[in-house]
C-alpha cells in the first residue's frame, strides 16, 4: 500500500496560503517604503530598533544576531554598511578579542526617530487600519504562540 500525503482542508489551506502571501508581500512593502523614505532597509531598521532598546543601545553581535533572527555574515556584512554611515559602532567586549560590541551611535538614534512616523503610517495602512480591534486581537492571539515556537523568547516584549 502507497503513502498519501496528508491534505489540508480548504479552511486550513487559505490560512496557509494568507500566511505565506503575508510574509511574502508585507516585507517587501515595508522595505519599499523604508528605503524611499529613509534610505535603509528593513532589515537595518530592524537592527536599528533592537540597539535603540538594548540597554546602553549595545548588545553583543551574537545577541544582535539572534535578536534580529540573522546568521553572522549577514549581521556582519550590514553591522559592516551602518558602520560606513555611522549610524553605529564596533566596540571592543571585554578582555576577550572575539567578543564585539556593536552600539547605535548619535546619527543612528537621529536617523531612525526620522524613519518612525512614515514607517509606522505605512504600517497603519497596510495591517493596522485594515483590521477591527476584535481582529487585531485574534491575531495577536493566533501569532504570538508562532512566534514564540520559531524564535527567542522575548521577542515580542514578553520574558
Amino acid at each position: 500500500m502507497a503513502y498519501q500525503v496528508p491534505r489540508m482542508d480548504e479552511r486550513q489551506s487559505r490560512a496557509w496560503l494568507a500566511l505565506v502571501w503575508t510574509t511574502e508581500l508585507l516585507p517587501a512593502a515595508l522595505d519599499a517604503q523604508l528605503q524611499a523614505d529613509a534610505g535603509m532597509t528593513h532589515f537595518e531598521f530592524m537592527v536599528l530598533s533592537t540597539l535603540q532598546q538594548a540597554p546602553g543601545a549595545t548588545l553583543q553581535t551574537k545577541d544582535l544576531a539572534a535578536a534580529v533572527s540573522a546568521t553572522m555574515p549577514r549581521l556582519s556584512r550590514v553591522v559592516g554598511k551602518l558602520a560606513e554611515r555611522d549610524l553605529v559602532e564596533r566596540v571592543g567586549g571585554t578582555d576577550d578579542a572575539r567578543i564585539v560590541n556593536v552600539r547605535l551611535t548619535t546619527a543612528g538614534r537621529r536617523d531612525l526617530v526620522r524613519a518612525v512616523p512614515s514607517h509606522l503610517a505605512l504600517v497603519r495602512d497596510l495591517v493596522i487600519d485594515r483590521l477591527s480591534p476584535a481582529e487585531l486581537d485574534a491575531l495577536t492571539d493566533a501569532l504570538e504562540p508562532l512566534v514564540d515556537r520559531l524564535g527567542p523568547r522575548g521577542r515580542l516584549g514578553r520574558t
